[in-house]
């Protein structure tokens, strides 16, 4: 447990980062599932439409640290690879 008062204010600035996080953290799993449901479907034209929306989430969440940026652009990476895949 926290004791100096620069400490308690510390935990409490964490805690309240900590529920941001989880809530970016959450918007990029659900944008990324979309994109993967598209894919799984074959609709290569819903699949672009949702990437367009997914991929600036997806790079915002790495811009603010809660996604490591290489990791970022490997996941977007990705996926345009598996939609390429879907035209050819």
């Amino acid at each position: 447990m926290a004791n100096t008062k620069s400490a308690k204010k510390a935990a409490r600035k964490i805690a309240r980062r900590a529920i941001v996080n989880k809530s970016r953290r959450s918007r990029v799993r659900n944008y990324v599932r979309r994109v993967e449901e598209a894919i799984a479907a074959g609709d290569r034209d819903r699949a672009l439409v949702v990437m367009k929306e997914a991929e600036p989430q997806i790079m915002r969440a790495a811009q603010k640290g809660v996604l490591h940026k290489n990791s970022a652009s490997r996941k977007v990476s990705r996926l345009v690879a598996r939609i390429a895949k879907l035209g050819a």
